[in-house]
């Protein structure tokens, strides 16, 4: 694929999975620089080809990465097995790449599935560990069918690629009738918004992905008339002039309620820009969803399997 057909397909996607392809590629032209490069200091020029190829592969890093960035700033939304959702990735100002926040949406057999992260960091090795992140999800989801599981394979497969250092946090759901299920690793809570904003944290704090989880699910009801806002840092840790937090208060329950998702997100993006006052410290991933749920909601049993916990009954 030539570079421009390459940057053409990457447009086209505007999603998570835009992220994948150019991070991937970005990483692979940069690990490929960096191989070329003599580890010693020449004892001549380089020869006008090598510079030109430098050249080359550096112009080719600086499309893709604006390409990349396009394609996520493009604001994404539709609706998926009877689940509707809209996202935003809105980066801080003073990035130049894509960072490590990262969002992907895929519809399985076992209903919609979801995964927002944020890896440590912001460079371009963050970026790197991002389209790991999302291609594992992507690769596995439709396939594995219990959410802990799936949860150990995104762990094991990013445990070869992190140092000692880093890791990444994460949370899945996984949409059924009346209900939404749970996995964090580490991740801020997500929340359900309806009468009130309502963290859905887990009964214990878990370690992010790349530090050997031991992940456990939880259910709790989600009704057709209720959202849930999954995010990252950049949203509770954006600052005021005083360092005061966001806050998540009736103002955010309004904005989050109004009738289209993306109109919601839109207004939560006013008044975080109206809090801060100035450009975002931290990149920030926000996905809501709001499920279309057509039958009566159903009894959640007590029981749990094994790795659940089971957080509300109906």
């Amino acid at each position: 694929m030539t570079g421009m057909s390459f940057i053409g397909a990457l447009l086209g996607y505007g999603s998570g999975f835009a992220t994948g392809l150019g991070c991937g590629y970005l990483a692979a032209l940069r690990s490929r620089s960096t191989r070329r490069a003599d580890p010693a200091p020449p004892l001549e020029p380089p020869a006008a080809h090598e510079a030109q190829e430098h050249d080359t592969q550096e112009a080719a890093l600086g499309a893709v990465a604006q390409a990349t960035q396009q394609a996520l700033l493009r604001p994404m939304s539709g609706e998926l097995g009877d689940v509707g959702f809209a996202a935003r990735y809105l980066p801080a100002a003073a990035n130049v790449l894509v960072g490590g926040d990262l969002f992907n949406v895929t519809l399985t057999p076992y209903g919609l599935r979801v995964l927002v992260g944020d890896v440590r960091g912001h460079d371009l090795e963050a970026a790197r560990l991002a389209a790991i992140t999302i291609g594992c999800f992507r690769d596995h989801a439709a396939t594995t069918p219990d959410l802990v599981a799936l949860t150990g394979i995104l762990n094991a497969g990013l445990a070869a690629e992190l140092d000692a250092e880093g890791f990444v946090t994460a949370v899945l759901a996984e949409f059924a009738p009346g209900e939404v299920r749970l996995v964090n690793c580490g991740h801020p809570a997500p929340l359900r918004v309806g009468d009130l904003l309502e963290p859905l944290a887990p009964d214990e704090p878990g370690l992010p992905l790349g530090l050997d989880p031991t992940p456990r699910r939880q259910r709790f009801r989600l009704a057709a008339n209720e959202r849930l806002l999954l995010y990252t840092d950049g949203l509770i840790e954006a600052l005021d002039a005083q360092g005061t937090p966001f806050p998540l208060d009736a103002r955010v329950r309004a904005a989050l309620t109004r009738p289209a998702l993306d109109d919601a997100l839109e207004e939560l993006h006013a008044l975080l820009m109206s809090h801060t006052a100035g450009p975002l410290r931290d990149d920030l991933a926000l996905l809501l969803c709001q499920p279309d749920v057509r039958t009566v909601l159903p009894s959640f049993p007590a029981l749990r399997g094994p790795g659940e916990r089971t957080g509300e009954h109906a």
